[in-house]
């Protein structure tokens, strides 16, 4: 959700965090990159990183261990970049629900007991105006780093999805659908710092989306997200469809509403 500014760690204190803060260093990459493309094999991690094999299921091991990854679907012959062949498959993995809820800090929690608070004392429809604001914000500053994408749908999903990662929500893109009517881009985010608050108050996912398609010019549409069961928000951004009036970051709140 665009609701916080939260940047993940990298599990090093200072410039030469030492052997314990290297391994701790490695851990949070390991955790990240199955955040950003999970489900992910030992595999695909150690291309990914540049680690060998052992090195990535020794990771893997621990973040088991402390309940922070889980199995997915074993991976196909491809997704482990290695071209299995019989046997078992590939075990893959995404982040848990403790796994996502370790990336983040207590904010969640002061953020929805605050929220539950306005809900109960102003209304329902206060959540929303306050999550419409709070998007309305990010949108505009995230507006500023689209604008050197130019108008390209799939640039400036690129763009959105740089400007996503670096606020923690280790977002991607990849084509869908290519050569069909319904081609486009998947905008997939792997965290989100707010889940929890997201699941309580779905308005904040409703403002995303909003705030999305005026970013992009075109309408999108939300397919999954982390907030209510998926492994990832996942976001749908049709190619040819017919541009909507992109708004600047300096509109009201009353022009920013859809439809």
């Amino acid at each position: 959700m665009l609701i916080a500014d939260h940047r993940l760690s990298d599990g090093a204190d200072g410039p030469n965090p030492g052997p314990h803060g290297l391994e701790a260093r490695t851990r949070d990459r390991v955790r990240q990159t199955i955040a950003e493309g999970g489900p992910l094999t030992a595999a695909a991690l150690a291309s990914r990183l540049g680690l060998t094999p052992a090195a990535v299921r020794r990771h893997l091991d621990l973040l088991a261990g402390q309940g922070a990854i889980e199995e997915r679907e074993p991976a196909t012959a491809t997704a482990g970049g290695s071209g299995r062949g019989r046997g078992r498959p590939a075990r893959a993995y995404i982040l848990s629900e403790a796994g996502h809820a370790g990336m983040d800090s207590d904010y969640a929690d002061v953020a929805t007991s605050a929220l539950r608070f306005l809900a109960e004392h102003a209304g329902v429809d206060a959540v929303g105006e306050f999550a419409r604001e709070r998007s309305a914000e990010l949108e505009a500053r995230y507006a500023a780093q689209l604008a050197t994408a130019g108008e390209d749908v799939t640039a400036r999903a690129q763009a959105l999805a740089a400007a996503l990662s670096a606020d923690g929500f280790a977002a991607s893109i990849r084509p869908v659908g290519a050569g069909t009517p319904l081609a486009g881009v998947q905008l997939r985010q792997g965290h989100c710092p707010v889940q929890h608050v997201a699941a309580q108050f779905p308005a904040f996912c409703d403002a995303e989306s909003d705030a999305f398609s005026r970013l992009l010019g075109v309408y999108v549409q939300r397919r999954a997200t982390l907030a209510h069961g998926g492994h990832a928000c996942t976001t749908f951004i049709p190619m040819g469809a017919v541009p909507i009036k992109a708004l600047s970051g300096t509109t009201t709140s009353d022009e920013r509403s859809f439809p």
